[in-house]
């Protein structure tokens, strides 16, 4: 359906869209986000909203498809359309961005020691692991909740860390909510801490990936996604996307291990159509 609200433009629903340009279906919408080329206005009950303007880029998707052209190879005219080679705008975080999360841990006995300050007027917080524990796990149980939940996890895991500033999972799941407010700069600030804390934290260095890939800092996300993949290689987004942000910039060939990597994961995945076209 097609919704307007005053002084709006039109949105197009998936519904309307596939009426509109029957080729592209679900998976192609979901692939045209990921890339950049579309984003939705809004996303409603029914799924994702999307402004007049992206029709361009979703009729010329529909015109390749029907013409039987591979989705690689409309990825990468898109690509050149948009920018002239395969660098694209800076996009916000979408829905499509999964962060990883620690859903659980280990009880600590004791917080990491932390450098005492050389001012004797700076006093230290408080410091009581059980305490930080009980509140990370409080905020783990709102973190998926309503928007009023997720305030009230944000609270915890400050409160978390307020006990132990140490506390590695209850930094990342805070910069996951950041992440999730498109507040990329406090985000990444909260995972460069994590990852200082602890190098080998796969979350951080994966999610601060996510950061640099959506303020289109290519370079700094392959960075970050090698690191983590060098702690948990069997993770199948980090491959996935260390592959398209390869591929954004020119370095095919050195994508398509990734791309390999990926189906041999997940070889029913969301992005498993794209990745068969890309790996050839």
């Amino acid at each position: 359906m097609r919704s307007r609200d005053e002084g709006m433009p039109d949105l197009y629903s998936t519904e309307t869209i596939r009426e509109l340009y029957p080729a592209v279906r679900e998976p192609h919408l979901r692939c045209l986000e990921r890339w950049g080329f579309i984003r939705p206005a809004e996303r409603s009950k029914r799924g994702p909203l999307y402004r007049f303007q992206d029709l361009a880029i979703i009729r010329q998707a529909n015109a390749e498809l029907e013409q039987g052209a591979p989705l690689k190879a409309i990825v990468r005219s898109l690509a050149a359309a948009v920018t002239g080679q395969l660098e694209l705008d800076f996009q916000p975080a979408t829905a499509e961005s999964r962060p990883a999360k620690v859903v659980s841990i280990e009880r600590r006995s004791a917080p990491r020691p932390v450098r005492p300050s050389a001012d004797p007027f700076v006093t230290s917080p408080p410091r009581n692991a059980s305490l930080a524990h009980d509140n990370f796990l409080e905020g783990a149980r709102l973190d998926q909740g309503s928007p009023d939940d997720q305030v009230g996890a944000m609270a915890a895991y400050r409160r978390a860390l307020a006990y132990d500033p140490t506390f590695v999972p209850a930094i990342i799941n805070l910069a996951n909510l950041h992440y999730s407010r498109d507040a990329l700069v406090e985000a990444q600030a909260l995972y460069e801490q994590a990852i200082s804390l602890e190098p080998t934290t796969f979350e951080g260095r994966f999610n601060l990936g996510n950061v640099h890939h959506d303020m289109g800092r290519y370079e700094e996300a392959a960075l970050c996604y090698m690191g983590a993949l060098e702690v948990n290689g069997e993770y199948a987004d980090a491959h996935f996307y260390l592959a398209v942000t390869l591929e954004k910039l020119g370095r095919s060939n050195e994508a398509r291990p990734y791309w390999r990597a990926y189906l041999r994961l997940d070889p029913e995945g969301e992005w498993a159509e794209l990745a068969r076209e890309f790996s050839d």
